[in-house]
Order: C-alpha cells, then structure tokens, then sequence
C-alpha cells in the first residue's frame, strides 16, 4: 500500500501519479490535498511520513511545488528515508542505493510525464543491499541515538 500527498503545487502531478497507481493496478491512498486552495506542505508531509513509518504503508509518495519543502518535513519523521529526485538517475539511485521508503518530486520543477516516469523507475527498482545497507544501519543508529 502506497501513501500519496500533496500541496497546492504538486496537485497536477499528484493527481497524474495516482492515475498511474490504478493503471498498474496498485493500491494506495490519497491523502490530500484535494484542490489547489492553498495549503501547509508540512501536514501532507508528516501526514504521509507518519502512515509509511506506521507501517501501514510501503512507501510514500510526496508532491509540493520544488519538493525540497515535502522532504524536510518527511524526513523529520524516525524511520523515513525521503529521497527528491529530479530525473531518472536520481530516482533510480534513491531506491538501488538509498532504499528510499519515499519519494519526493516537485510538481512546479517536472511535468506530469517526467514525475509519472520517475515513479514507475523508483517503483521498479531493488534495493542493492550490501554496502549500502550498512550505511541505511548507520542511519538508523543516528535516530535511536537522538530519541
């Protein structure tokens, strides 16, 4: 199950990125925002970081104008591995290298065809393990040692 959300400037692709989710047929969950009235990008944020941390959901996906706004805030949540990509390297890398458990675009930066097509590389794409995971373990030890 995938968490989606969005501010006001990330509606666009959002909205095309959740069309994508029904054609491969996976299921997810819109967690607003629902029209373009202006919002707070923190609140999709957390909203988002918080049910993919939960562990009730996979991953998250996260949409505001640049994508830098939506990845400080997932980030702030412990367990989060909120990766903004800008093209088809990035988000390959984000999933291969980072197993980032969401990924975070900018709906002013991409248009909807390039947000979707990152979507369905990061979706595709396996985490390599090895000496990665060592680094993700390293992560994770910052957290607990901040709690």
């Amino acid at each position: 199950m995938i968490a989606v959300g969005s501010d006001h400037g990330g509606l666009d692709l959002k909205n095309a990125v959740c069309a994508l989710l029904i054609t491969r047929g996976l299921a997810f969950s819109d967690m607003g925002t629902v029209d373009t009235n202006s919002v707070d990008y923190p609140d999709f944020g957390f909203r988002v970081a918080s049910a993919v941390a939960g562990g009730g959901y996979t991953e998250g996906i996260l949409i505001c104008g640049t994508g830098i706004g939506m990845s400080i805030a997932a980030n702030k949540v412990n367990g989060i591995r909120a990766a903004l990509v800008h093209d088809p390297f990035t988000a390959q890398m984000a999933k291969q290298h980072n197993n980032a458990n969401v990924l975070v675009m900018g709906g002013r930066v991409l248009t909807c065809e390039q947000g979707c097509e990152l979507v369905e590389i990061w979706l595709d794409t396996l985490f390599e393990g090895g000496r990665h995971q060592s680094r993700l373990e390293k992560i994770q030890q910052i957290e607990l040692d901040q709690k």
